[in-house]
């Protein structure tokens, strides 16, 4: 079985090792072109391209498919099935149309369940205690073919983006195989996805990340978890971005005004910043050209952080 693989972060690497320990032929490997990183401004290579050249896989990085000479050469590898995984772009349908038995998706969520580009966020925020994954088959509108297979998830209490990502890409990976071994047997009829029940969640934006003290402390320690690796939750102190990594939340009323810093007294986090309800328990905090340090270890070089009354 001739199969392409299409994917470009961390998430996606356990497919694609596991299509190659499991003996599948990967013609190829499509991912996002390189881009400039850090300081030096350096190329970095994707996740799956270094995957990919450690396998020696052939690797493919077209800026888009709207070239007749780029579909040309992914039909030239002759795929009976494409398999995508976060690759990053939106195929046209010359694309949809070239393996015979189709291009089958890996979705960090339980669809029709948060659709888009970042399920795994939505799922946080929406307080979901279950995500999962849906191997899919690819229709022209994001997110919407026909299920193979799915499969559940726990989110645990204190999961972040860049942890439940971990888990689902290790469950996908699983699944993966699982879905190609039955479709490719017609042992699975796909399933219709139920339209009433579909939500959909965009693109998150840097600025997100900002915090506004004024919401609830369990939307904000959400949204701490949610965007963690990225943007990052972030308020401002001395004219430079603070990141707050970890925090929990302590439920009830707050006598001080939002965004106040307060100790908390036989607390693991040690300080704490009012909300418009409750307090927000801050574990871990990064500032700007600084290290991630504890709660502690930030009080005790900033000794004028608590009392203070953060922006926002």
């Amino acid at each position: 079985m001739r199969v392409v693989f299409m994917g470009t972060p961390q998430a996606a690497v356990p497919s694609l090792e596991r299509l190659v320990t499991d003996g599948y032929k990967v013609a190829g490997v499509y991912t996002q072109p390189d881009r400039t990183a850090g300081r030096g401004r350096f190329l970095a290579f994707s996740p799956v391209k270094q995957a990919a050249m450690q396998w020696g896989l052939r690797v493919l990085q077209p800026e888009n498919f709207r070239e007749g000479e780029d579909i040309k050469k992914l039909a030239d590898l002759k795929p009976e099935v494409i398999v995508i995984c976060a690759y990053g772009q939106i195929l046209p349908q010359s694309v949809l149309d070239i393996p015979p038995y189709q291009c089958i998706n890996i979705h960090f969520s339980l669809l029709p369940r948060h659709r888009g580009a970042s399920p795994v966020a939505a799922a946080i925020l929406a307080g979901d205690e279950f995500s999962g994954v849906s191997i899919q088959l690819v229709r022209k509108k994001l997110d919407t073919g026909p299920i193979l297979i799915a499969g559940v998830v726990p989110v645990a209490s204190q999961d972040t983006t860049g942890s439940l990502t971990g888990k689902l890409s290790l469950a996908g990976s699983g699944l993966l195989l699982e879905a190609l071994s039955g479709w490719l047997r017609n042992e699975i009829t796909p399933r219709t996805q139920d339209e009433s029940r579909a939500t959909y969640f965009r693109q998150i934006k840097k600025e997100e990340g900002e915090i506004d003290w004024s919401l609830p402390a369990w939307e904000i320690g959400r949204k701490v978890r949610a965007y963690y690796p990225w943007p990052g939750c972030f308020t401002r102190w001395k004219g430079k971005n603070l990141r707050i990594i970890r925090a929990t939340v302590l439920p009830g009323e707050s006598s001080d005004g939002a965004g106040k810093v307060v100790t908390l007294p036989g607390q693991e986090a040690g300080l704490g910043i009012c909300t418009g309800e409750g307090v927000l328990a801050v574990t871990s905090l990064q500032l700007e050209g600084k290290r991630v340090m504890t709660a502690s270890e930030f009080v005790r070089g900033q000794r004028d952080f608590i009392g203070s009354v953060l922006p926002g």
